[in-house]
């Protein structure tokens, strides 16, 4: 039982037969002992027991779970499992209302921190709601963030650039191109100064340009293909 050590009969009778133990142990729920005690007491007792922490899952790895670090056969014994799989799933009112039950089944010595309390087994009722779940009540702050985020006005996507034009060297023009009868065939990113310097022709790109003036007809501008004179 680890923490929960004084085990009765019931409680025992549940270990053995796990889950179908909680029906055995339904019936304690309705109980009248005078076993009790206010939501102050409990929450004392959980801040010894787990810094109260409502949710603690077994951090410190001793298989004991929720505010007030129930044992698996503990939560079940004690009729939990109406409320949850284990503790730590449950609400703090939900986790006191099991702790109640438990309290009447085992005394205050089922808590090492029963002193803290102090835990009696004659206090009053705490005032509590046993509804709602804390799954969902942890879920809420996210939910709330997704409301906010659907709300929110949606920025305005940015244009889009238009797509930069291919520029082309030598763009063929859509009549035919002179092909011309030189020795030297225009490669793609020739240029006449270019070719000019390559075969060392005297003049530079003026002289090329006008030996060659019937096929190029811009000398910024000539096509691969052309068939160019050197001299």
């Amino acid at each position: 039982m680890g923490k929960h050590r004084r085990a009765s009969k019931a409680v025992r009778i549940a270990t053995i037969t796990g889950v179908a133990g909680a029906a055995v142990a339904a019936p304690l729920l309705t109980a009248t002992s005078a076993s009790a005690a206010s939501v102050a007491v409990w929450d004392r007792v959980a801040q010894c027991e787990s810094s109260g922490n409502w949710s603690n899952h077994d951090t410190g790895g001793n298989g004991h779970y929720g505010g007030l670090q129930f044992s698996q056969s503990s939560w079940a014994a004690a009729g939990g499992l109406k409320y949850a799989s284990r503790a730590d799933y449950a609400t703090k009112d939900q986790q006191i209302a099991v702790a109640e039950v438990l309290l009447k089944m085992q005394g205050p010595g089922a808590w090492q921190c029963a002193y803290a309390g102090p835990l009696t087994s004659g206090g009053p009722a705490p005032e509590i709601n046993v509804s709602g779940s804390a799954s969902a009540s942890a879920g809420a702050d996210n939910a709330a963030s997704t409301q906010t985020a659907k709300e929110a006005p949606a920025k305005e996507a940015p244009a889009e650039a238009p797509a930069p034009k291919k520029v082309r060297k030598h763009a063929r023009p859509a009549a035919p191109v002179e092909q011309g009868t030189g020795s030297y065939t225009v490669k793609s990113g020739d240029t006449l100064s270019g070719i000019a310097a390559a075969h060392g022709v005297a003049g530079g790109w003026q002289k090329l340009f006008e030996l060659n003036n019937d096929v190029v007809k811009d000398a910024n501008l000539i096509f691969p293909g052309q068939h160019l004179k050197l001299g």
